[in-house]
């Protein structure tokens, strides 16, 4: 018998002075509130790693469902009617734009190269 790594000659001189400090009329009821003390923090430990446990599932329960993963159909893509005649203009080589005249980059180099 070993509690707390205390044997059992250790325990019976704890009792012998416990009983020479309070007494035998103090000793029962000592006894009985220890135990009462005892049996509370157990509850209190069952009660802790209970809660905690539900809460774990909860986490898990609410990291599986954003996991999840769902498929949406295909969506067919929609073209606004300015995209669909929308164009970009190559200058003719006639053209005599200047650079800083050019609309765009793509339009200054391409009259650079008709010059």
């Amino acid at each position: 018998m070993n509690i707390f790594g205390i044997g059992l000659p250790e325990m019976a001189v704890i009792m012998v002075l416990a009983l020479l400090v309070f007494g035998p009329k103090k000793l029962p009821e000592i006894g009985r509130s220890m135990g009462k003390a005892i049996r509370g923090f157990q509850d209190a430990s069952k009660e802790f790693e209970a809660e905690f446990k539900r809460e774990a599932e909860q986490i898990e329960q609410a990291v599986k469902a954003s996991m999840e993963a769902t498929l949406e159909p295909p969506s067919q893509p929609t073209l606004s009617p300015a995209s669909e005649t929308t164009s970009i203009a190559e200058p003719d080589s006639d053209d005599h734009t200047t650079v800083a005249e050019a609309e765009t980059p793509r339009e200054a180099a391409s009259t650079e190269i008709a010059s």
